[in-house]
């Protein structure tokens, strides 16, 4: 069984058509270990019923050389994806019990590819947080940890779930989405790959939506071969989500370990935050050698209205999850708290359904979208966006083709260890993510090495749109280098 658990995605798929073993006792073998590892509190919903049904459609399509190409491979779903029959909640106790009746277009995609379904992973409440601490069913735990300590690490947000269920060898891979670095940033905390395809690549139908324009799905995987794999499934047009890009869907793994000899891959300056550890800046001048020793140019950029992305990003993405969040009041799904009249019934469920994180962005939202401060606020946070947009405008249009930064200011902290910071402290982890999401870009984080404690690090290579071909070849010249790394197994 150990073994099973070892083999990457595309080993496990060559296997399974050699006929090492069947998609059944691969499934088992992970349902078995999802058991033993509860303890990470990964899951919220285990589903072994329909991932060994699933399975074993899948070796019937192996037997008659018809597989797909994620077929047989058991997989994590993020709770916010609807899936058809199979409770989704957003990890929110506002949406306590609900059952879709339809399949987000992505899983939708994924089980037409052949993937077999674990059950639905843990994620910060309505995917707002940088710890998914926030989550109705608690924070999951990351498997790594400090040396010499048993301190519980948190395995970021919003999709520590998915993170940690990868890192820990419970799923060989897993969907998430990021609104403002909630794939990039827990895949750096935990070792694994992490893609933030360009906004619109996949469709967002059947997504319980954050903030629509920011919003975007994609893969954690354990390396990078594996991510370029499952994002080639998830992505694709769907005519339900106005803002599908209806466009063809490279092959992605045939970029992986493409050269990037000649290829100008640039170091914003303004990345160089005040307070950012030497370690963290150590990864990035090593990334950017390795890289050059590859064949690649590496040239210095200026990105400057990066400083104003995150105020403007924690305008933009409040205002519209305040409007996204308005659906619920307990009347049509959901909990339902009453009340004397309506309206009390409204402020009883809401103010019980929703967390402290999650009702604090959408008095925010509602603040900036008021009358008398739209103007203030919201549309200057609009007119900064653009300046940030224009600003990877002009970079790549003077030649450069991929932009390489630090993925997190940190590793992975403590749970609880930020819990009397400051919301805005806590913001802070997004601090080079949120710009991807603020200009639509593809980006992708890669483990590049160990910390002093002997925890993760990472760095982000940000590209063109719809050029995460470039992203899949330039992460896996950094991947190769720094060479791969997994937790002990200590649950």
């Amino acid at each position: 069984m150990t073994d099973l658990l070892d083999l990457t995605f595309a080993e496990a798929r060559a296997a399974l058509i050699r006929k090492d073993f069947s998609a059944v006792e691969l499934t088992r073998a992970y349902l078995t270990a999802m058991e033993q590892a509860r303890t990470l509190n990964a899951y919220v919903l285990e589903t072994p019923e329909v991932a060994v049904a699933r399975a074993e459609e899948s070796d019937q399509r192996l037997a008659k050389g018809e597989a797909g190409a994620l077929e047989g491979m058991p997989l994590g779903v993020k709770d916010l994806f609807c899936t058809e029959g199979v409770r989704t909640t957003a990890c929110s106790r506002i949406l306590d019990g609900f059952v879709p009746p339809y399949e987000s277009h992505v899983t939708e995609r994924m089980r037409k590819a052949g993937a077999v379904m674990l059950g639905k992973l843990n994620n910060d409440e309505f995917a707002m947080g940088s710890s998914n601490e926030t989550s109705c069913f608690g924070a999951p735990i990351n498997p790594w940890r400090r040396k010499g300590s048993d301190a519980q690490l948190v395995a970021g947000g919003s999709s520590g779930g998915s993170a940690a269920a990868v890192a820990g060898r419970i799923c060989l891979g897993a969907t998430a989405t990021d609104t403002g670095g909630s794939i990039r940033q827990p895949a750096a905390f935990t070792g694994t790959v992490g893609v933030k395809p360009t906004y619109g690549r996949c469709s967002r139908w059947g997504i319980v939506a954050f903030a629509s324009s920011l919003d975007q799905a994609g893969p954690i995987a354990r390396d990078v071969r594996d991510a370029a794999i499952m994002l080639g499934a998830m992505a694709g047009f769907d005519p339900r989500d106005s803002t599908s890009v209806d466009r063809e869907v490279p092959d992605y793994e045939a970029a992986v370990g493409r050269s990037v000899k000649g290829l100008r891959i640039g170091i914003p300056r303004e990345y160089r935050v005040d307070g950012m550890p030497a370690e963290i800046e150590a990864l990035w001048t090593r990334g950017a050698e390795q890289l050059k020793a590859a064949g690649a140019e590496i040239v210095e950029i200026s990105l400057p209205h990066t400083k104003y992305a995150l105020p403007a990003y924690y305008i933009v993405a409040p205002a519209e999850a305040s409007s996204n969040l308005a659906r619920y009041d307990g009347v049509r799904y959901g909990l339902r708290v009453p009340g004397r009249d309506v309206t009390e019934m409204y402020e009883n469920t809401r103010a019980q359904g929703f967390g402290a994180e999650v009702r604090r962005r959408v008095m925010i939202g509602a603040y900036v979208l008021s009358a008398g401060y739209y103007d203030a606020y919201y549309v200057r946070a609009q007119k900064v966006r653009t300046l940030i947009k224009r600003d990877f405008e002009t970079v790549f249009a003077d030649g450069v083709d991929a932009i390489l930064t630090p993925a997190t200011p940190s590793a992975a902290f403590g749970v609880g260890e930020m819990s009397n910071a400051s919301p805005v402290e806590m913001y802070l982890n997004d601090v080079f993510t949120v710009t991807v999401n603020m200009a639509g870009l593809p980006g992708i984080s890669v483990p590049a090495g160990l910390s002093a404690e002997g925890l993760p690090l990472a760095l982000q290579l940000i590209g063109r749109p719809f050029d995460e071909e470039t992203l899949f070849a330039t992460g896996a010249v950094i991947e190769d280098a720094a060479g791969r790394f997994s937790a002990e197994r200590w649950w």
